[in-house]
């Protein structure tokens, strides 16, 4: 059994057991997460696809340790003007491991709906639509309609 699950804005294609490094989570070693954002499901040949998300169905893992990664190297540099640049830079990152992907008991999990995922129903969006139409629009200024004649400048 795998899934896809977006974590700190990232997908990944994760298993039980495996050992993954994401970006900085808040949280202490040891810390157990949760992690809802299961977009694929696939046990053994049953693939649920999410729109956008797989209902009912979640990750469970544990935070291993905080670390960071390799040292990058920025250097920016303008040839014949004695501009250089040299920094370094070292992303934080957490490793989890994966303990378990629970789907309800007994059921096949199902695709949540885009409208059911954001719960957004017709009464709060016209509202938002007509609040925008009532705006009014800057008038354009005149110096944006005037063409400059040639050879005089402008300011």
């Amino acid at each position: 059994m795998y899934a896809i699950v977006t974590i700190a804005g990232q997908q990944f294609k994760v298993e039980k057991g495996q050992e993954i490094f994401v970006h900085r989570l808040d949280g202490k070693t040891g810390d157990k997460i949760e992690l809802k954002d299961v977009l694929l499901l696939d046990d053994n040949g049953k693939v649920v696809v999410g729109t956008p998300k797989v209902d009912n169905a979640k990750l469970m893992a544990t935070i291993q340790d905080h670390v960071k990664g390799d040292k990058v190297i920025v250097f920016k540099r303008k040839r014949r003007k004695g501009y250089r640049v040299r920094n370094g830079h070292r992303q934080s990152f957490t490793k989890i491991m994966i303990d378990d992907i629970l789907t309800k008991s007994g059921q096949a999990p199902k695709a949540v709906k885009k409208e059911e995922a954001t719960k957004t129903t017709k009464e709060e969006v016209v509202p938002k639509v007509e609040a925008k139409a009532k705006k009014d629009t800057p008038a354009k200024k005149a110096t944006e309609t005037k063409k400059a004649a040639p050879g005089k400048k402008t300011e």
